[in-house]
């Protein structure tokens, strides 16, 4: 390494946190402590963003094994750590390159490295990155100059985990898969109410992570953390905070829901530990780069005194997901959606003080937070419960013109065989009926979803019906066997009422067109004759009269009622989930 006389500053240390680097300054900052210690650093690409950027991910090995075979084979653990998901949040990014340099130049730090390969990925969402501006994030207290929250196409990447349509994803998708880490970390800054903690973090131990693995993070790890972060000076708090009302924080916590549409959901997929990392916005720059230091240091910490642990757990973890395609799994309901059980606990909270007045403004509560501390009891959330769950079938059979649906779980390394002919057997299928699409575009589609807001509300998807049938698939399908490390990927992608399933995505909206329709004057005599032929038909559609207002006022609702009863309209097959859910996988005509 260089003389110990030179300046080993950051960008963002040099310029005492006023402000942060640009990209081209942050690698140029990396690139000279590769220099410095190739033996022990590496900085490669791992793809590209949508504007051509690259994406890079600095390896820190203490004893030069890059590869990533090769590390798994030592026994070591895996660390990877990712920063500027969205990129006005740039905290992660500058406490990184200062944990790097540490790792080189300090012997104390760098003993954390004996059990443990880091992974750092410095920008992810290197386009946002680069569209800087003192305006991108109104309520966040400096740099002076931040980057967007969304990417290119002005997607956010943690809304893109599991449906993988932006380049950055596939990209880290495609990283993850080579490296296969044990334990991730997701750098982020808060939006929300203003506190005294410098730290907030979530830790996922929630009924779809592995029993063992939830246990180690509650118990072992949040504990840790919570302590190393704190006697660093930096005031932590083991949960993220969403206020039930952002005008009254006495009414306390909102439930975090955490499906594989954010980074740390997908890790639940992946059966690894995910730590997402929520500093507070409020706080000034050198306060939020340094306390996201300590959090990475106390990871790097733990991960180094349980890496045989972590990597047993994971290897159960993977084990009990290749399980989830045997016989015996097809009796025990995997959850696919993770609510709210309802109960709260009081929880001590250090907050700010405030006062509610109305707003001139908006004619709303407004909320205004003082400097002086309120040391206070809330209600927090302490429960979970499933609200979606299925019993796993043996695979799933997925036609072949359904490619985007297909190509999304080859993004994940999904396990996907090929019939080598038209194949006809008993498969369960979905009927689905009674949808509400979203009005507005969230994240470029109009996704599916029953009231509320995408965002935020798993919900039913409105009549979903499963029965056993014979059917024919053409030669191509794709056929998904669950015994595979990744069979909660394909779970959540193909099962409908999961909260990011490939129906609720709009993957699969053109099952849901109807095609054929008729003509009024032929329905009405068509109405006519069932009328006068089916006493039960007409005893419904009177009761329907007088029970639905809007039905009754409608003449086409009126028609439809007719016309989707009648053979012409069961034809249109509206509704008719074409992947088939296999209970084996015999008999199938599948390439070797």
């Amino acid at each position: 390494m260089a003389a110990d006389t030179d300046d080993w500053r950051t960008p963002a240390e040099a310029d005492d946190y006023r402000t942060t680097p640009d990209y081209a300054a942050t690698l140029a900052y990396l690139e000279r402590l590769v220099a410095a210690a190739p033996d022990r650093l590496r900085l490669e690409e791992f793809g590209a963003s949508g504007e051509g950027r690259p994406l890079k991910v600095v390896i820190a090995s203490q004893d030069g094994t890059f590869d990533p075979k090769e590390v798994r084979a030592s026994g070591r653990a895996i660390l990877l750590v990712q920063n500027a998901i969205h990129a006005g949040e740039m905290d992660g990014k500058d406490a990184s390159l200062a944990l790097l340099r540490d790792l080189v130049r300090e012997p104390e730090t760098a003993r954390l490295l004996d059990r443990v390969v880091l992974l750092i990925v410095p920008v992810y969402n290197v386009d946002g990155h680069e569209r800087r501006s003192a305006y991108n994030r109104i309520n966040q207290n400096g740099p002076a100059e931040m980057g967007w929250r969304a990417n290119g196409t002005n997607l956010n990447l943690n809304r893109d985990y599991l449906k993988a349509e932006a380049p950055e994803t596939r990209a880290f998708l495609r990283l993850f898969h080579r490296w296969l880490p044990d334990f991730f970390v997701d750098n982020h800054v808060t939006d929300g109410a203003d506190f005294q903690y410098d730290v907030t973090f979530v830790l996922d131990d929630s009924p779809d992570v592995a029993p063992a693995t939830a246990a180690w993070a509650r118990e072992r790890v949040t504990p840790a953390l919570v302590r190393d972060v704190d006697a660093a000076g930096h005031l932590a708090f083991p949960q993220a905070i969403f206020l039930k009302d952002d005008t009254d924080p006495a009414q306390g916590l909102a439930y975090n829901e955490n499906p594989p549409r954010f980074s740390t959901g997908q890790m639940i997929l992946e059966n690894r530990p995910g730590l997402l990392v929520e500093i507070h916005m409020l706080k000034d720059y050198r306060t939020r780069v340094t306390a996201t230091h300590a959090v990475l240091r106390a990871v790097l910490r733990v991960l180094h005194e349980d890496a045989d642990r972590l990597r047993a757990l994971n290897q159960e973890a993977d084990a009990g997901a290749v399980a989830l395609g045997r016989a015996e799994a097809r009796t025990r309901p995997f959850p696919l959606a993770i609510t709210s059980s309802g109960a709260t606990v009081p929880t001590r909270f250090r907050g700010r003080r405030f006062t509610r007045t109305r707003s001139e403004v908006s004619g709303a509560v407004r909320v205004e937070y003082s400097d002086a501390p309120w040391d206070t009891e809330i209600p927090v959330p302490s429960g979970d419960r499933v609200a979606a769950a299925v019993t796993p079938p043996a695979g799933y059979i997925v036609p072949p013109q359904w490619d985007a649906v297909i190509e999304v779980l080859r993004r994940h390394d999904v396990a996907v065989r090929r019939t080598t002919a038209a194949w006809t057997g008993m498969v369960e299928r979905y009927r689905i009926a009674g949808l509400e699409w979203s009005a507005r575009p969230f994240e470029g589609r109009h996704p599916i979803l029953r009231g509320g807001t995408v965002d935020s509300e798993v919900g039913r998807l409105g009549t979903v019906a499963r029965s056993l049938e014979p059917l024919t698939f053409p030669k191509g399908s794709a056929v998904v066997p669950l015994d595979q490390r990744l069979s909660k990927v394909a779970l959540h992608w193909l099962e409908p009422e999961a909260p990011d399933s490939a129906v609720r995505w709009g993957f699969f909206d053109p099952v849901f067109e109807q095609k054929e329709r008729g003509e009024a004057y032929v329905v009405e005599r068509l109405a006519a004759d069932e009328l006068a032929g089916d006493p039960a038909l007409r005893a419904e559609f009177e009761a329907r009269l007088r029970s639905d207002p809007g039905f009754a006022a409608s003449p086409e609702a009126r028609l439809a009622f007719f016309y989707d009863r009648s053979p012409w309209g069961r034809a249109n097959r509206v509704g008719e989930y074409p992947v088939g859910r296999l209970l084996s996988l015999d008999g199938l005509p599948l390439a070797p």
